[in-house]
């Protein structure tokens, strides 16, 4: 089949392989790890509906109003499909708590579940076709980032230049359009997304690209459906994407297609909050500080860190006194899990921020001159160690290569169901609600129409 399609643009090859594949050809293990990408999007949307970027964000959408199509979590309120999945994409971007890709942290789930919840609503489409659609969509995303990493985070966008594709795949196959539709909505959303990783990463834009990415590949698959034509060669012409943004390995991209998914092998579920890129080393401060019983934080001289990130020149500064600077600061995850047994949601509070005993660890935390050498171009998959020297000379070390919730380590769905009914009564619906939308998120292969998903959302 491939051999057939060498001459064609990358676009329709894309749209091809999608078009051709049908919902039961799909592993059960890609629905399965869809539904957790779901939940774990919906928990992170109930803890960001009040964070101000997505208030503002929200009332602007609603302000304007338009053709009432889709819904807003936790609100009632309803919008057109580009203006609802925005809202929602934000507020589940805005906690820092939604799932990424583990090759280049770009949050493809929470693209891919807020538009198909949004399209699929509208359609009237049924549980298993929402599922795959975010499978497609995140496998598009997927194969077209991976071309794009390192390169892409080194000349400074963010990944929505990836996660709109996420968007527009998964629109596409709940719109049904055929293959040169689609690959004329990937055209579009190649020239028209934006974002730079210099302001996700010391800002709230991080949250402003989601609704970028989820409106642009919205709209691009609504163009295209009603006939609105791109340049198909976008993709891999010069002066392309890929030639922008130092695309490789380009042959990879529509290599193999059905050979392993994804969704499966390199999303990660964030089991705590905060940059995805620091959990495995956080986890490994935890270790360290486990050995032979719990250390004490007022015996350690140095904190070393050793990760992988750190090929990245990403880490953040010391004492963050917000939840951006949190999620960014890789001295805070460190020093938390070790002075509190592990990093989790309650770190995101600016109480916790301002620990005595977690401050003074942080000024303590040193970093490898050295660091190992990465055995690929992927750095955010290969995790960290961290090595306490303690006054005495005694010293600790952990190791974690890839953190818990990641495809590669195996996600555990009761980690899953965790997270949810922790983070979910935050969005402030009736009791009763967390429990059945959950049960729903977990049986949505089995209903006819997502609607009654839809309503449990609405019911403030």
């Amino acid at each position: 089949m491939q051999s057939s399609l060498v001459t064609l643009p990358l676009a329709r090859q894309l749209a091809d392989f999608v078009t051709s594949t049908r919902d039961c050809d799909l592993p059960a293990l890609t629905l399965e790890h869809a539904k957790m990408s779901l939940a774990s999007t919906l928990a992170s949307a109930a803890v960001g509906y009040g964070i101000e970027s997505a208030r503002i964000i929200r009332e602007l959408e609603l302000a304007d109003g338009g053709t009432p199509e889709a819904t807003v979590w936790f609100d009632g309120g309803r919008l057109p499909l580009a203006s609802a999945a925005r809202v929602n994409a934000v507020a589940s971007d805005a906690a820092a708590s939604d799932d990424s890709d583990m090759r280049s942290i770009a949050h493809i789930g929470t693209i891919v579940s807020s538009v198909a919840l949004a399209v699929g609503e509208h359609e009237g489409s049924s549980g298993q076709h929402v599922l795959a659609a975010m499978v497609l969509g995140y496998e598009v995303a997927g194969r077209i980032d991976e071309s794009l990493t390192p390169g892409r985070m080194q000349r400074g966008f963010h990944g929505s230049y990836s996660t709109v594709f996420g968007a527009c795949v998964a629109a596409g196959v709940l719109l049904r359009l055929d293959a040169l539709r689609l690959a004329h909505a990937i055209a579009l959303s190649a020239t028209s997304i934006g974002g730079m990783a210099i302001a996700a990463d010391t800002s709230c834009a991080r949250e402003y690209h989601a609704g970028l990415a989820a409106s642009t590949g919205i709209r691009a698959a609504l163009a295209a459906q009603r006939g609105f034509e791109g340049e198909l060669g976008v993709l891999e012409q010069p002066r392309g994407f890929l030639d922008a943004l130092g695309g490789q390995s380009r042959d990879d991209i529509v290599r193999d297609w059905g050979g392993s998914w994804d969704i499966v092998t390199d999303m990660a579920i964030k089991l705590m909050p905060g940059a995805h890129p620091f959990h495995a080393t956080a986890e490994a401060a935890a270790d360290a500080a486990r050995v032979e019983g719990r250390i004490k934080p007022d015996d350690i001289a140095r904190i070393v860190v050793s990760a992988a990130v750190q090929w990245t020149d990403f880490k953040g500064e010391p004492h963050p006194r917000n939840l951006v600077d949190a999620a960014h600061s890789l001295h805070y995850f460190v020093a938390a899990a070790i002075a509190d047994d592990g990093f989790s949601w309650q770190h995101m509070d600016v109480a916790k921020m301002t620990d005595p005993v977690i401050a003074m660890l942080q000024d303590k935390v040193e970093f490898d001159l050295n660091p190992a050498p990465l055995p690929d171009r992927f750095p955010h998959r290969h995790g960290g160690t961290v090595t306490i020297h303690m006054k005495d000379g005694a010293v600790h070390r952990g190791t974690c290569v890839t953190p818990r919730g990641a495809g590669a380590r195996g996600i555990d769905r009761r980690d899953v169901e965790n997270k949810f009914l922790h983070l979910f009564p935050r969005a402030g619906l009736p009791a009763d609600t967390t429990a059945a939308c959950l049960e729903a998120v977990m049986h949505l292969e089995h209903v006819d129409s997502i609607g009654s998903l839809v309503r449990l959302l609405s019911r403030r």
